[in-house]
Order: C-alpha cells, then structure tokens, then sequence
C-alpha cells in the first residue's frame, strides 16, 4: 500500500473530495475529516469510532495503531501504509466514511 492507494480508496468513496490540512492531504465527506496522509507518507490517518478502533489494532496489529494522545483516545488511528492490506484498509476507510456522514447528517437535522 503507497499513499497513492490511500488516496484512491479515499477518493472512490461517495462524495469525497481531497483538501489539505496542515500542509498535508485530506479526504473529506461533507466538509467533514475523514482521513488524512501523514506528511511521511507512511502513515495514514482514519477517524473511527474507540470500538472500531479497538477491533482493528487488535486485530492487525503493526498496521492500525491509536494516534498519539486525545486524537488517539476519541478514535483516530494511524494506518502504516506499507503493512496494509486494500481490502482491510478499504473496510476501515469506509467505517470512517460512514461515521462522518452519519454525523454530518445528524447535525444537519
């Protein structure tokens, strides 16, 4: 998996478009984060839920990791790009599409 990979996925979800965000790309849904690519270009970044979150460290372990402090805590999870599979990425990317248009929905309302 590259950082071009990450974005393609991103971007084939509904209504995502790529932005930017301190200087490095961002995917969003309804103006909303939901991934970003780390300025290494290593590392990617999903916004899950703490339960999605859990699942997938535990169940991929040195792929899926918390970030570091409150961001790790309310579910954004780092994605070493190198160690990712399309299929497990895909599966995560999509939960955190979901978890964002879901909740722009909701605010909307």
């Amino acid at each position: 998996m590259t950082a071009d990979h990450f974005r393609r996925i991103a971007l084939g979800l509904d209504g995502a478009v790529e932005s930017a965000h301190m200087g490095h790309p961002d995917f969003r849904a309804n103006g909303k984060i939901f991934a970003t690519i780390h300025h290494d270009h290593k590392w990617g970044m999903i916004k899950l839920t703490r339960e999605q979150q859990r699942k997938f460290v535990q169940g991929n372990a040195g792929v899926f990791a918390p970030e570091n402090g409150a961001w790790g805590r309310s579910g954004c999870t780092k994605v070493r790009l190198d160690s990712a599979d399309e299929d497990t990425l895909g599966e995560a990317m999509t939960l955190a599409w979901q978890n964002t248009v879901k909740k722009t929905q909701t605010t909307r309302r």
